[in-house]
């Protein structure tokens, strides 16, 4: 299997582990080397509630019993797409009230910025450097890293870049502007949170100039942090409110979701404003809605603060700069790319899965399953303080 995924399967680096994957389970992965890996990762955010969770794996076990993709996204009426979309303007505030089921967080930023050029009918887009919102040629016109780009321009054109958490930058929003599109935490910047206020301010300035605010919760949304979506915590609504990752438990899919006035401008002048074949696709939709009804009433999201603190009262060392991020997104600071990856490496043949920031090499990304337990939560950062002490 090592062999072949290197020989058949196309790769995004040249350093990539080829680790093999027997099974997966809770807060592990298993290998068919024997053995069992506690996972601080959770699939890059999207395992909200860890490998195989049985709501989960049910929900797609009754679906795919009755039926699987029967028509194109929009046509058709079905139970559990119409019933996540339902739950979700349930559990988001006015004027969140209509959803776009689409297949992945990238797409779904693709949606949002056309939503807003639509609604709006301006061409402008002010992004934030050092941002991340996904590889489609859309996506990655507003992601704000130039090295990821450089080789793939010309790229959107129109877009502008200012800086996260300096309001001196406002001046740079205006009439002309559609939208501001901007992670509620920076994720691959190495998980930074707004200042306080700053969200406040950057909304009343889009409001002042007529532009549309996009959040992009990829990354937090889902009870990462301790809300259903990070911007809770920060005193304001989007207009356009962007998901992915973990809304689906581990199955791929993303969505973007607006006021209807705003969001009915896809549907016609011209029709099919936004079209995606398997966005809605039934057997994702069970999986999704199974994912956020978990998430809302088992009361994980009331844990994740006391998990957080723990955390951060363990991982104290001297070789840990600093810790960056809200709630089970943290970013510790090891303070080089080359010592980080090492302790990856390190980690991983202890039996802990740990990563990197896509940016900031220097920071060791932990983004586990919100039912990881203390006890599993101790277990990971003892063995990350034996690798600092060791080497």
């Amino acid at each position: 299997m090592h062999k072949d995924f290197f020989t058949y399967q196309a790769q995004t680096t040249q350093f990539a582990a080829g680790f093999e994957v027997e099974k997966a389970e809770g807060s592990y992965i298993y290998g068919t080397d024997g053995k069992k890996y506690l996972d601080f990762v959770a699939g890059v955010s999207a395992n909200t509630l860890g490998h195989s969770h049985p709501k989960i794996v049910n929900a797609i076990k009754e679906q795919a019993d009755k039926y699987l993709h029967v028509m194109v996204y929009g046509e058709y009426a079905q139970d559990k797409p119409i019933a996540l979309c339902k739950l979700l303007a349930e559990a988001t505030p006015e004027p969140l009230e209509v959803t776009y089921l689409v297949n992945s967080g990238a797409e779904a930023i693709d949606g949002s910025l056309k939503l807003a050029k639509r609604y709006t009918g301006r061409e402008e887009i002010v992004s934030f450097k050092n941002s991340y919102h996904g590889n489609t040629h859309g996506a990655l016109s507003v992601s704000g890293n130039e090295t990821h780009k450089r080789e793939f321009r010309p790229l959107l054109p129109m877009v502008s870049f200012i800086e996260f958490n300096n309001e001196k930058d406002f001046d740079k929003i205006t009439e002309k502007t559609a939208c501001v599109i901007l992670e509620t935490i920076q994720g691959a910047a190495g998980f930074l949170v707004p200042d306080n206020d700053y969200l406040i301010k950057l909304k009343r300035r889009c409001e002042e100039v007529g532009a549309l605010l996009i959040l992009d919760e990829i990354q937090p949304g889902f009870g990462r942090t301790g809300k259903l979506f990070s911007f809770e915590h920060f005193g304001i609504v989007p207009d356009i409110l962007v998901m992915g990752k973990g809304m689906g438990g581990g199955v791929p899919v993303g969505a973007f979701m607006s006021s209807r006035k705003i969001m009915e401008t896809l549907s016609h002048s011209p029709k099919l404003g936004h079209i995606t074949t398997f966005g809605g696709n039934p057997l994702i939709a069970a999986a999704s809605y199974a994912t956020l009804k978990e998430v809302l009433d088992s009361g994980l999201m009331n844990e994740v603060d006391e998990k957080e603190k723990l955390f951060r009262e363990l991982l104290v060392h001297p070789k840990i700069k600093n810790i960056n991020g809200k709630g089970l997104m943290l970013a510790v600071n090891l303070g080089s790319p080359e010592y980080t990856l090492g302790v990856a490496k390190k980690c991983m043949e202890r039996g802990l899965i740990v990563f990197w920031q896509l940016y900031r090499n220097e920071y060791l990304r932990i983004s586990p399953p919100l039912t990881l337990s203390m006890e599993e939560i101790k277990e990971g950062c003892q063995i990350i303080l034996d690798i600092l002490n060791e080497n």
